[in-house]
């Protein structure tokens, strides 16, 4: 049986408000669990099946006081519409410090507005394929702790570092000669360039682009060909993604 006490307080961790007060957020599902034990992050609560617990025994540290729940009860506390597995409270990550040379000897990925949750989580789930040093969020991004977005990393949540800045005041503060790259129909054919993955790639939101302040700091536009018979009018923010990162690790 979970607490009342227990229920109450992973159940508010939906709510942004309340991660924020206690500092902490919901991890749901037997692959993410198995993710967040595996990480650095710290795990506050886990609660699984008995089913799952001896599945995974040798992957679940013993140090942790597990919580013995019902599928029902995972189902009931969480976000899913079903869970069998686990689900778990993490502590929120303290964020390391950003250094304004960081983009010189890597890539990073910042994203202005990206406000759907999904599309977040696939951001940082390309962030995690690629190796990127970290995320840089606007204030406009949707919270890269929410249930949705976690779920949708794949497990990138445990790895990948982030860091949440006002872009129109970072991006000035960049090491000078520091590449900020980003998407633009009328830029370069991404397929004619020789791209090294350093510098910054800015990618803004699916419906509205980058915004008016952030372009203006791009020191190259960054354009994906369209097929001669393609007739879609736009791509989703993660598949742009996908194809501009591909097109800087392509000769690494």
């Amino acid at each position: 049986m979970v607490s009342k006490a227990l229920s109450k307080y992973v159940q508010s961790l939906h709510q942004k408000k309340y991660r924020q007060r206690h500092g902490a957020f919901l991890v749901e599902g037997g692959k993410s669990v198995l993710e967040l034990l595996s990480s650095d992050l710290e795990a506050e609560h886990v609660l699984v099946t008995a089913e799952f617990a001896a599945q995974n025994r040798a992957q679940l540290p013993e140090r942790l006081a597990l919580v013995i729940a019902t599928e029902y009860e995972l189902t009931q506390l969480g976000t899913l519409a079903t869970n069998n597995t686990a689900l778990a409270v993490a502590r929120l990550p303290l964020e390391k410090t950003l250094s304004p040379t960081l983009p010189q000897s890597g890539l990073l990925l910042a994203l202005d507005e990206v406000r759907d949750p999904g599309n977040l989580g696939t951001l940082l789930r390309l962030a995690d394929w690629y190796g990127l040093p970290g995320v840089v969020l606007s204030p406009g991004c949707a919270d890269p702790y929410s249930p949705k977005t976690v779920s949708a990393t794949m497990g990138a949540f445990a790895r990948v570092q982030l860091w949440e800045r006002d872009l129109t005041v970072w991006l000035p503060t960049l090491a000078p000669g520091t590449g900020i790259f980003g998407a633009d129909l009328e830029g370069d054919n991404v397929h004619r360039l020789t791209l090294r993955p350093s510098g910054v790639l800015v990618m803004g939101s699916e419906s509205h682009g980058l915004t008016p302040a952030v372009e203006a700091c791009l020191t190259r536009r960054l354009h994906i060909p369209r097929g001669a018979s393609g007739g879609a009018e736009s791509l989703n923010v993660a598949i742009s993604a996908a194809i501009l990162l591909d097109n800087f690790f392509r000769n690494q």
